[in-house]
């Protein structure tokens, strides 16, 4: 088992390599400019690793791009063992990184949880309290409803 530094170090590498060779080495259109590398992660003993990316764009380009890693995966294999001068290159696992679609879902809450305060704050603009504007009895109060 390596050391988590050293499987952290190995995961930045193969992060950054990642994303150089797709934008100047690849030759795949599928890949293009809209597909950005996010996370590299790499198991405990350097045996495999999985790279998160993001595609901009529809569900059809995230589907081409997916195909373009798969297809290019053995040639960014191979160019991460020739950065990295490790034994036993990673195998390379792509993962659609789901963090976007997360953030919409976040936005989305947000918002709904803005107008509904919008809502609650419009329905009392105009309201009384319920008990009055100081609810509370105070010492020098001696009013006693309960003796009639």
């Amino acid at each position: 088992m390596a050391d988590n530094a050293r499987a952290k170090r190995l995961a930045d590498l193969i992060r950054e390599v990642v994303a150089q060779k797709l934008q100047r080495g690849v030759k795949d259109p599928r890949l293009g400019t809209h597909v950005t590398i996010t996370d590299a992660r790499v198991t405990g003993d350097l045996r495999e690793a999985t790279v998160f990316y993001t595609v901009y764009g529809g569900e059809e380009e995230r589907a081409e791009a997916a195909a373009g890693l798969e297809s290019a995966k053995g040639i960014l294999r191979s160019e991460v063992g020739r950065a990295a001068g490790v034994k036993f290159t990673p195998t390379l696992t792509f993962v659609a990184d789901a963090l976007p679609d997360n953030a919409r879902t976040i936005e989305d809450l947000l918002d709904k949880a803005r107008q509904s305060d919008e809502k609650v704050r419009e329905a009392s603009a105009g309201a009384d309290y319920a008990g009055g504007a100081d609810p509370y009895k105070k010492p020098g109060d001696e009013t006693d409803d309960s003796a009639e």
